[in-house]
């Protein structure tokens, strides 16, 4: 079994690239929207906190790299300890 579902590039999207990138032949759309967004401090990315408390995440390449998948599926435990917190 292949490991295609790990990367996809969507060129025709309206927003491609979202983000400034050195290497665009390698940048994953499968996570257009990060799901580590809601670990706060705890996503590994390089984020900064803007007026509001409202957490920037422009400068941030993990999810569109070729190795995003891989970290962010990494880090999913750490989403469902957080969810079982809330309950």
């Amino acid at each position: 079994m292949g490991e295609q579902y790990k990367f996809f590039t969507h060129k025709e999207c309206e927003f491609y690239p979202c983000h400034k990138s050195g290497d665009n032949k390698k940048f994953n759309c499968l996570f257009c929207y990060c799901p580590l967004y809601a670990l706060k401090e705890n996503c590994g990315g390089n984020y900064q906190y803007v007026e509001g408390g409202i957490k920037d995440c422009s400068n941030c390449l993990i999810p569109h790299s070729e190795k995003g998948y891989d970290y962010i599926m990494g880090k999913v435990s750490a989403l469902i300890d957080m969810a079982k917190k809330k309950e």
